[in-house]
């Protein structure tokens, strides 16, 4: 009796099991006919997701439609997040069902092809948790799925594992062994961690090489080992082997895989800003996407500050705004638009979209920026600003100690600015890669300019850096930054009050360099602007008119925010009236030198009227003819005129309507007017 109901139960328990198979089948095969026609990233993908994990919540393909499809229309840390948990549901059912698969997926090519649907879809799953860990920040977990990868031992590297974890130790270099496990304990460790790995994945390519060619042809292992050269490129520029890095690049170009990105990247912190333009021009043109930081269009408005253009880098990151809106890069982008009005005299511009840079949650996706960088040129940009704004009070209105409001302002800002150096100050101490990033001008990656790295160290010991920057001209391999650290040196003296000796170095950078004056105009400005100091303390009137001509040629706007007093031969023409006439007024009252001399600065200025509005003509030429502003813009009242003629002879942009009130506030819509 025992025995037949023991029969009885195998049956009913072997009868379920079967009906439950067969269901389970159905469902299946159901949910494989209906993916055929729904793209995982469609607008049907997500309820698709739901119904396939309704149908069948053991297999994979609900959870992986559902994760990709989120982590596909993610903008923020918030998307991201919320794709995770079906992405890591999706990779532990797929794992669990198919780990003999996997083990196995090379063993021939027919079984290769029998499983591919299955591996890519593993590929896919893998990819997106990747990168979501990746955009939120948390490189302990990216390292987990790298690992996961490894594990099964693939013949062929479809995720570039070996790569990614170079790049991921990369991105985290500054930090240390405490802060995650799979780094080392100081920037130098990590860097060789980084390459480590690319060794391995090279050594692993080689192992596997017959097999390879055997399944895929003779280039596939070949082939594998470009992701690797990629990545090795970018650590061996950061290493400063730059013979090296040239080598890679030169395979990856011969391979149809070099980023013209990351070469103009290399152009840019070698000093070949010429190169370094046209390569991030090639990378911008096809580069731009919608969810990622694309480089070109945080660094070519840099390079457009270098070259004296900076309308030009004003164009370049609206346009990267206007087409990413607030997505990832937004924040980057309006960084490189608050430099570029800071270099064009747009104080309240720049401080308006600083301030949208600094309460913006940016993600750093696609690129070894970090939060780290981000914030401290944030918070560098802001003490330029200060800095800036500061001058400017002082240039338009040369007896501002003489009026209560101004002195008001200025002493606002001097307490805000005395905050922010120190806020700069601790950022550049706790910076464990300092060296590197901060003071190693032109670095690939860094964030900020050279001239903005002097705001972060002239006020900080000029006898340290004055030695640092001496010991570099002996062991910097780029000859093309040699000019810079000699500037400096320059630069540190005068702030040591050494005049001689200042004036002696700037002579001779100017008799003994050669550069590229088209893209190096910032370089020639300050250039200049040091040898405008040197000879007004000496009282070299013809060399210190001479050189001021030289430096509103190439950079008219430093000079608003310069203590140097410019001569000008002022001649106004057309309307005169009571209105025309304060606007003069209020223009003589900056730090400017009226003059007949024959090597002052020439200005034309023409009034006329169109209906309610005054229309000024502004023309200026170099004591030798050589034409430098020609603008016009028009007003309504008198005040506030003067002072906005008077920055606009030294090239400041701004809108062609101008009202005191709209200057004030910087209202955004005459963003037209800026680039005219």
């Amino acid at each position: 009796m025992r025995n037949i109901l023991n029969i009885f139960i195998l049956l009913l328990t072997t009868s379920q099991a079967l009906q439950a198979q067969g269901t389970y089948n159905v469902a299946r095969y159901e949910i494989n006919a209906k993916r055929a026609v729904t793209g995982i990233t469609s607008a049907d993908a997500l309820p698709r997701s739901r119904e396939f994990i309704r149908l069948d919540s053991t297999y994979y393909v609900g959870y992986m439609y559902e994760g990709v499809y989120k982590y596909d229309h993610a903008a923020d840390a918030i998307g991201f997040r919320q794709a995770i948990p079906a992405l890591e549901k999706a990779m532990q059912l797929i794992e669990k069902e198919n780990a003999y698969v996997f083990k196995n997926l090379y063993n021939s090519s027919t079984y290769y092809a029998q499983y591919l649907n299955v591996y890519n879809d593993y590929l896919q799953i893998a990819r997106a948790l990747k990168e979501c860990y990746d955009n939120i920040e948390m490189p302990d977990a990216v390292m987990r799925i790298l690992d996961k990868i490894q594990s099964w031992n693939f013949v062929i590297d479809y995720m570039d594992s070996y790569a990614i974890k170079a790049w991921t130790i990369h991105r985290k270099r500054f930090y240390t062994h405490k802060d995650y496990a799979f780094l080392g304990n100081t920037v130098a460790e990590n860097e060789q961690l980084a390459l480590n790995w690319c060794y391995k994945g090279l050594q692993k390519i080689e192992i596997n090489k017959s097999k390879i060619d055997a399944l895929f042809g003779p280039y596939q292992s070949e082939g594998s080992k470009l992701s690797i050269y990629h990545y090795m490129a970018i650590l061996h520029s950061y290493l400063k082997n730059y013979d090296s890095c040239e080598y890679y690049y030169q395979i990856l170009r011969q391979g149809g895989m070099m980023s013209q990105n990351n070469y103009g990247s290399l152009q840019l912190e070698i000093g070949k800003f010429e190169q370094a333009t046209y390569y991030y021009g090639l990378a911008k043109s096809y580069t731009m996407g919608p969810k990622s930081l694309q480089e070109p269009y945080y660094y070519l408005p840099m390079l457009s500050v270098f070259s004296g253009n900076a309308k030009e880098g004003i164009t370049t990151a609206q346009e990267a705004i206007q087409k990413s809106g607030s997505t990832p890069g937004y924040g980057w982008y309006n960084l490189a638009l608050a430099r570029s009005y800071l270099y064009n005299g747009q104080l309240d511009s720049a401080a308006v979209v600083l301030n949208k840079a600094a309460q913006f949650k940016e993600i750093h996706i696609g690129t070894t920026l970090t939060q780290e960088q981000y914030t401290f040129t944030v918070q560098l940009l802001q003490l330029n600003l200060l800095n800036r704004q500061i001058a400017q009070i002082k240039f338009t209105d040369k007896r501002w100690w003489m009026h209560p409001q101004q002195i008001s302002r200025i002493t606002q800002l001097s307490v805000q600015k005395m905050v922010q150096t120190y806020m700069v100050a601790t950022q550049v101490a706790l910076n464990p890669e300092r060296e590197r990033i901060i003071y190693d001008l032109f670095c690939g990656e860094s964030t900020i300019t050279y001239d903005e790295a002097w705001t972060a160290v002239k006020d900080f010991s000029p006898l340290y850096f004055i030695d640092w920057f001496t010991k570099r001209l002996e062991t910097d391999t780029r000859k093309d930054i040699h000019r810079y650290f000699e500037l400096w040196i320059a630069l540190l003296q005068l702030e040591r009050g050494k005049e001689t000796t200042a004036g002696i170095l700037l002579e001779k950078i100017l008799h003994n360099t050669t550069l590229d004056t088209e893209h190096e105009k910032l370089f020639l400005a300050r250039l200049y602007e040091g040898l405008c100091v040197y000879y007004n303390d000496n009282g070299s009137n013809s060399d210190y008119n001479y050189y001021i001509n030289l430096l509103y040629q190439f950079y008219p706007s430093l000079l608003t925010y310069s203590t140097l007093k410019v001569p000008i031969q002022l001649n106004v023409s057309g309307i005169d009236d009571n209105i025309t006439q304060q606007v003069i007024n209020d223009l003589q009252k900056g730090n400017i030198k009226i003059t007949d001399n024959t090597q002052a600065i020439k200005t034309n200025i023409s009034f006329g009227r169109k209906a309610q509005w005054y229309q000024v003509d502004i023309q200026t030429n170099t004591s030798s003819g050589t034409p430098v502003v020609q603008q016009t813009f028009y007003f309504k009242k008198a005040d506030g005129v003067g002072s906005e003629l008077l920055l606009r002879l030294f090239g400041k942009g701004g809108a062609v309507a101008w009202e005191a009130d709209s200057a004030m506030h910087n209202t955004e819509n005459k963003k037209e007017g800026a680039n005219k």
